[in-house]
């Protein structure tokens, strides 16, 4: 285990934000975890997980040990007449993982390609796009316990999905106040490191359509029945002409959740805004794009210092300042909350964040 001083996160978040870790281990296997916790200041600190930077806000240096993840590995565990059953080490990135999935013939998460990030961020976060949700697709995944440095197996029941959600983003007492006192009512945040992640890609394979920009392609293309591999193609293409490649322009995604509201809602809604993009869902709420509702407010194109709204998709906030004069997490923080203000006093709907704010 080598631990690491006043570590330079630029390179280690898809924002480009200038930080320092004061502490970083580089976890490669669960030897280094059990290393970390043989180590009674290392033990006794309070412990920031690092994937792959592409979904957190760096609004200053990093006073928690950082614990970066780059466990690597991938397999196939098991195939049934239902399901193939893949397994990835956390560090590994989540994009190669679906081509490599689909390279071996095990078909599943090609709508959730080109999704930046690690396999081991992608429960936490419910990663979704495009019709599927991780959850759909999830197994069971192993992590190990920052206090006992046990390890330990969770199903999905056990990881507590919801929208953007799982177990994962909650303290124990936030998500016991959430959930109730029942079973689930533990929170693993800043308590666990997911180590592995096993998917379950189901037989025999059927995709999953339906979006307004897969109908376009498949109307263009004159393929009515495409195969994974050309839902994949389409999804890859459709994901880089809305969204900025982090390389090249800073960005965290989608940096607002698409909120849910109910019919009644929504109905008053479309009264005054006829044109609004809505979903209806299977519970009877109504998902409203949230990028739609920024862009209504006037904030495509707009800057708060290095901080802006990308030009071509308003859900996405970018670093103007590129590399060389870099946007600060209080610029991006100032033009969220002001963005999430003009969205409120508008539409009377509170935007939720995605990123994580540190």
């Amino acid at each position: 285990m080598l631990v690491e001083k006043n570590v330079p996160l630029q390179p280690f978040n898809s924002f480009g934000i200038v930080a320092k870790a004061l502490t970083l281990v580089r976890v490669s296997s669960e030897v280094d975890i059990a290393a970390v916790l043989q180590d009674a200041a290392l033990r006794a600190a309070p412990k920031f997980i690092l994937g792959g930077g592409s979904n957190i806000v760096l609004t200053g240096d990093v006073k928690s040990l950082v614990l970066k993840v780059e466990i690597m590995g991938k397999r196939l565990v098991s195939e049934t007449a239902k399901a193939w059953i893949v397994e990835a080490g956390a560090g590994e990135n989540w994009h190669e993982l679906v081509t490599w999935a689909l390279q071996n013939g095990y078909p599943g998460l090609e709508n959730l390609a080109l999704i930046p990030g690690t396999v081991g961020a992608s429960p936490v976060q419910n990663i979704g796009a495009y019709g599927v949700e991780l959850q759909d697709r999830f197994d069971s995944l192993d992590a190990v316990d920052l206090t006992s440095g046990q390890s330990f197996t969770l199903n999905a029941a056990q990881c507590a999905f919801g929208y953007r959600d799982s177990v994962f983003k909650h303290s124990s007492m936030a998500h016991s106040a959430v959930h109730g006192s029942d079973a689930q009512g533990f929170g693993l945040a800043g308590k666990a490191l997911i180590t592995r992640v096993r998917f379950s890609l189901p037989k025999p394979w059927k995709p999953v359509l339906g979006y307004a920009d897969i109908d376009k392609k498949m109307l263009q293309s004159r393929i009515d029945a495409p195969d994974a591999l050309q839902i994949y193609e389409w999804i890859c293409d459709i994901r880089r002409a809305k969204l900025p490649d982090p390389k090249v322009i800073g960005n965290a995604g989608s940096f607002f959740k698409n909120p849910t509201v109910s019919p009644e809602q929504c109905t008053d809604i479309i009264q005054r805004e006829p044109k609004i993009v809505h979903y209806h869902l299977a519970d009877g709420s109504v998902k409203l794009a949230a990028g739609w509702l920024i862009d209504a407010c006037g904030w495509k194109g707009k800057s708060v210092g290095n901080a802006s709204v990308y030009d071509k998709q308003a859900l996405v906030l970018v670093n103007r300042g590129g590399a060389s004069n870099p946007v600060t997490g209080g610029e991006v923080m100032t033009l969220a909350k002001a963005i999430q203000t003009s969205v409120y006093e508008r539409f009377g709907i509170l935007l939720e964040p995605e990123p994580v704010v540190v």
